[in-house]
């Protein structure tokens, strides 16, 4: 279950839990606030990977996965390619690694195209942002609303034209 060994008086598995999907959500909100301050940014990148830590702990290879998602988008959103593109790609290689498909596999191939948009390589966003739409057309219809979020997260890539 772990990818990350337990320190010596680490957490209590609930409370790492907790934590995680604390940091997660806080994360969140500070990714849809329009006006943040640099400390807010600082904020956001730590409690990114804090969220992703405590989850490397308790969590699945889906939480692992959906943790380095929030950490490319949080550096996406900051401009930063090139870590934005390193949890990216780490997102793809733990949902190949673990056969995770369905709309984390689209969202590993939406972190990946919004990573190259961010680095201003448009031709390798649109390649990847063609995957994503591949990826979520095999979305189950029982999972409609996830299929709808990864075509909206899409549609927001700067610099991409609208495929579908």
């Amino acid at each position: 279950m772990s990818d990350v060994p337990t320190p010596p008086g680490g957490l209590a598995p609930a409370d790492e839990r907790r934590l995680a999907a604390s940091l997660y959500n806080a994360t969140w909100d500070l990714l849809d606030k329009p006006d943040r301050t640099q400390a807010e940014d600082d904020a956001m990148i730590h409690g990114a990977h804090a969220s992703r830590h405590h989850w490397g702990q308790v969590g699945a290879p889906e939480n692992f996965a959906r943790g380095e998602w929030q950490c490319s988008r949080v550096y996406a959103v900051l401009g930063r390619a090139e870590p934005c593109l390193h949890h990216a790609r780490r997102v793809l290689e733990i949902c190949q690694a673990n056969g995770i498909g369905s709309w984390d596999l689209a969202f590993a191939h939406e972190a990946l195209a919004r990573g190259y948009a961010v680095a201003g390589d448009l031709a390798e966003a649109r390649a990847w942002t063609e995957r994503a739409l591949a990826s979520a057309a095999g979305i189950p219809e029982a999972e409609a609303t996830e299929r709808e979020l990864v075509l909206a997260d899409l549609a927001a890539i700067p610099g991409q034209p609208r495929f579908w």
